[in-house]
Formats: C-alpha cells, structure tokens, sequence
C-alpha cells in the first residue's frame, strides 16, 4: 500500500482547523497575487517611458495610476500576508495541542513494559521538540508554499498568452537548477532520519548525565560520564557539518542557475525584437514577469527541506499514537466485590524472553490482608503491578470482582486501586497538590487531616511554607522518607478499596516505622491489602503471606503455618530476625 504524503498526513491531523487553514491558503494565493501587481506596474511605466517623444511626453499624471496600483499591490500583499500568517499559526498551535493531548491520552493506554522500553529524553523528544517542528509545516507549508507555486503557475500562463516562446525560454533555467535540487533531495529523508537519530541519542545522553550526577559526583566518575556526554554531542555536530558539506556544491548551483531566468530571455528576446516578431511593449512585460516567477518558486522550493523533515516526525509522532494499547471496554463493568483471582498466569515482559512468571494461581479475598515475599527478582512486584492492570496477560487470567481485568476499563481498575511504590514519584509543584492527586476534588482540610493521619503533618509544619512547600522535581526537595509517607497519604486520600504496598516502607527510618505501620492501618482498615515488604516483621498478622520464588508460588499460609511448612520462609525469617539483632547490637 502506497504511503500518503507528509502533506496529506499532516493535513489529515488538523482535521479540526481544515475550514481556518484553507482560509489562511486563500489569503495567501492574495498575498502572492498582490506581490505580482508591482512588477506589472512596472512593465507599464517602462512601456509608457518608452513610447515617450518630444511631441508627446509621459507626465507623472500618465504613471500616478499605475503608481497608485503599485502601492495598492504592495500593501495589499503585506494585509494578506500578515492576516494569513495570524490564522495559520492561531489554527497550527491549536492543532499542536491536539496532537500532544492525543499522545498524552495514548501514554496513558499503553502498558508499563512499553513505556519503561522508551528512554524518558526520547519520549520528551517527541513531545516537545518534534511536535513543535509540525508547526512550520501546517503554519508556513501549507498556505506560504501552496501559494508561491498557486500564482507562478497563473504568471506563467499569461506569459504564454503574451508570447509562448519566450515563455518557454524563460522557465529553461528552472528545470536544470531543479535537478540540483533533486540531486540534494534525494537523500534528505534518509540522511533526517539519521540525524534524529543521532539527536536523539544526544538527548538521552544529556538525560542520562543529568539524573546521574549524583552518581557521578559520589564516584569520582566526572570524566568517565562526560566524555560519553561530550561524544554524543560531537557526534550530533559532526554528522550535520558533515552533511551541509556534501550538499554544499549541488545548493550553490541550485541557487544561481534556477533564478537566471534572463540568460535566455534576453538575447532570444532581442533576437525577435530584431525580427520584428515581437513588439516593444510585449517583450518588456515577458522580461519583467519572467522575473517575478522566480522568486515566490525559490520560496516554495525552501520548504521541501521542512517537507521532507516532516515526513520522518511524523513517522516518529505516529509511532506513538499507533503503538499497541491495552485493549479495555469503555463502559464499566458490574463488579461483585473485590475479590482478586490469578488462574495460571505466566508473563514476560519481552515476547523474546524467558517467562517473570510461571502458571501463577492466586486467590486474594475482599478485605484480607495479604503479603508477598521472596528473594529479590523472584516475581513479587510484577504479581502487585498485573493486579494493578499495568499490563495485559496473554496467558491465564486476573479477574476483579469476577471480570477479568481485560473486560474492565483501565479507569474502573485504577479507581480500584490505590498503588504505592517503593520508588513513588513526586510532581514539580507544593505538597498539598502532590497529595491532593489522590482526590482532584478534595479540600485544604481533608488534605490536611490525611496527611496527619499518614504522620507526615509534623515534618511538612516543619516547612518555612508548610503545605505550600514546592517538593522540586520527582520531589527532590524532600527525603526519601518524607517522599514515602506524602505517596502513603495520597493514597489515604484516594480511598480505594484494594491497596497494593510494592515496598512501600523501604525508605522509612526506624524511627519512623511504627508511625507509618500506624498510617498504613489506617489506610488499609476495611479494605483489601497486597503488600511486598523486606522487613518480614512488618507481614506477621497478615492473613495470607505467599512466598515467591523463580516466578512461581513456592508456599502460602499464615507466619505460623509458614515457619513450620516452608523452608524458604523459614530462612528469610530467620535471616531477618539476625539483620535485627545486628542492627540492636
């Protein structure tokens, strides 16, 4: 199947704006239109000069007419031109934002193994900066472009009604400077997409050094991690040096020999002035508007390089808005209860990979509280994050109140769950609004009684600006801790009915444990509750503990039927309860 046009595709976007845009493509066929009437002008004072005699001179009142038309012409061209460019933007950043809020609503439909599959500098990458560069093309392509070829073409057609031979010497020039052009074109769009990607490792280089510097600075690793830095950038300014290089030589041909349309009008011009095959006035209108033709087409031809960019961001904009989504229904389903069944569920994250999980069964009943344990990669997080619908399971089935998860849409399974990770992210902006996300509509007082509930209101009074403290980006402002407890009360705030804790009391000094085991039993009362936790202690009332091993359930039961029945469990015990000796000793 034949692939559409950048053009097309993008024009295929802006659905919305079609009836602004075509108005801006009118106006401009004005503009351009406008800008030939000077040139016209001009050929007539000339003729009028020239038929000038002693007996019959040309007076200022002879030209005023055409003078007045000149200046009409020119203000008429910078009125369209001006009013053109206002509506082509105005509809051009109002379809940029579709876009960008199209991409936005697809993240949010894609699984967690695609997105943590595309680096964080690509995705912003996209966007931001390539979506931003669709502007020149729907802004300035689509009316400047169409209509610097619209009217040259109509130039022409006149200059074939004046005289068809000159009309064809004139337009000699401009097919031989166009294969230059072709020339240089016919790699743009391989050598483009080279350079995006080679932008794009540049960007998550930078992204990279960035989020490392911690690291960086703490190693002594400074010169390691910034020649690494310092290539990609390299790299990113050699490739385009070496690409304006090689098209140098084809641009500069392209550039002298398409305008040089009087090389041949001229002298064949003159040729049949001589011959008397041409009059005076007719060869003086052909010489002025042949060159007129030329530039608003040297216009038109200095956007196929944006033409030809547009095709690759667009290609690389679709790859986000094609990718495959979490198919999910829109409409709710009837949930009876939150009972949560896993019936021979295996998982990879990679369909080339080994399977994370291997025929995984599990019954988690509503209001229970249930822990999973085991070594480190043994499976316990991606078990949490399927419950939580991140992905999508090919083998087996998760169901929720008897739905599967698949026959459930994605928002009923997160107005479900509350999450809280080991690693929870933070937004830019104060802690009362990071934990107000748990409920958009919550007030002041109820965030605040939350988060007293989660035992962070001590420290956030603590604050110079308390509540309205900006915790920086990812939260940095704030310790790990601190970061822990404010997600805790997010998810207080949501209320949801099952609770999934993925290490969630990781960061939590000793200190500070027992006031959030308070929060979290106040978060979880009544509610069903699957928690991942390192600290064994933590999990012994729980209802159900199911130990994790190499992707399969290895035992499940209470502490005290684990201590006496698994050998595993038993050895995370009692290595625990030695870690906790140590740390009193």
């Amino acid at each position: 199947m034949k692939k559409e046009s950048p053009l097309k595709r993008v024009w295929g976007m802006a659905e919305s704006q079609h009836s602004k845009l075509k108005l801006s493509v009118l106006l401009a066929v004005l503009g351009v239109g406008a800008g030939f009437i000077p040139y016209y002008c001009s050929a007539k004072i000339i003729i009028l000069l020239l038929s000038s005699s002693t007996s019959n001179p040309v007076t200022f009142g002879d030209c005023l007419p055409y003078l007045a038309l000149a200046l009409a012409g020119s203000i008429g061209k910078v009125c369209f031109s001006c009013k053109s460019t206002a509506i082509s933007h105005k509809s051009t950043f109002a379809v940029l934002a579709e876009i960008r809020q199209c991409c936005i609503k697809k993240l949010s439909n894609l699984s967690m193994g695609t997105l943590q599959a595309q680096p964080v500098g690509h995705l912003k990458n996209i966007l931001v900066d390539q979506i931003e560069s669709l502007e020149v093309t729907l802004a300035h392509i689509l009316p400047d472009m169409t209509a610097n070829i619209l009217m040259p073409i109509v130039l022409i057609i006149a200059l074939f009604v004046i005289d068809w031979r000159l009309a064809l010497i004139s337009m000699v020039t401009m097919p031989l400077g166009m294969c230059f052009m072709m020339a240089t074109m016919k790699t743009y769009p391989a050598k483009f997409k080279e350079a995006m990607e080679i932008g794009k490792k540049m960007n998550d280089s930078i992204v990279e050094y960035v989020n490392g510097i911690e690291v960086i600075k703490a190693f002594n690793q400074g010169g390691v991690a910034y020649k690494g830095y310092a290539d990609a950038v390299t790299d990113n300014a050699a490739f385009y040096y070496g690409w304006m290089k090689s098209t140098q030589k084809m641009m500069a041909c392209y550039r002298n020999i398409f305008p040089a349309v009087l090389l041949g009008v001229l002298p064949a011009g003159l040729g049949f002035y001589i011959s008397g095959s041409i009059t005076t006035s007719d060869f003086i209108m052909v010489m002025i508007l042949s060159m007129g033709v030329v530039g608003p087409i040297i216009t038109a031809t200095n956007y196929t390089d944006s033409l030809a960019q547009a095709g690759s961001i667009i290609e690389t904009v679709e790859s986000v808005l094609n990718a495959p989504e979490q198919h999910h229904p829109v409409k709710e389903a009837e949930l009876e209860g939150t009972d949560i069944e896993l019936t021979n569920v295996s998982f990879s994250y990679d369909k080339d990979s080994a399977d994370v999980l291997n025929d995984i069964s599990l019954s988690i009943k509503e209001g229970s509280v249930n822990a999973l344990v085991g070594p480190s990669g043994s499976g316990k997080s991606t078990i949490s994050k399927l419950i939580a619908g991140f992905w999508d399971i090919e083998q087996g089935s998760i169901c929720l109140g008897g739905k599967e998860l698949k026959d459930i849409p994605l928002s009923q399974i997160a107005d479900n769950i509350a999450y809280v990770a080991q690693n929870n992210f933070l937004f830019d902006d104060t802690i009362r609004e990071n934990i107000r996300m748990g409920r958009p509509g919550a007030t002041d007082e109820e965030v605040e009684l939350v988060a007293k509930s989660a035992g962070c209101d001590a420290f956030i009074q603590g604050l110079e600006q308390g509540y309205d403290t900006n915790v920086g980006g990812g939260g940095a402002h704030l310790s790990g801790g601190e970061r822990q407890r404010i997600a805790i009360a997010r998810a207080m705030l949501k209320d949801a009915p099952i609770v999934i804790l993925d290490e969630a009391t990781a960061y939590i000094d000793p200190e500070n444990e027992a006031i959030l085991q308070t929060a979290i039993s106040k978060l979880v009362q009544g509610k069903t509750l699957i928690m991942i936790a390192h600290r064994l202690s933590t999990i012994t009332a729980a209802d159900q503990i199911i130990v994790v091993d190499h992707g399969t359930i290895n035992a499940r039961g209470t502490h005290e039927e684990l201590l006496e029945t698994s050998k595993l469990y038993q050895e995370m015990w009692e290595a625990h309860i030695g870690a906790k000796e140590s740390e009193v000793a």
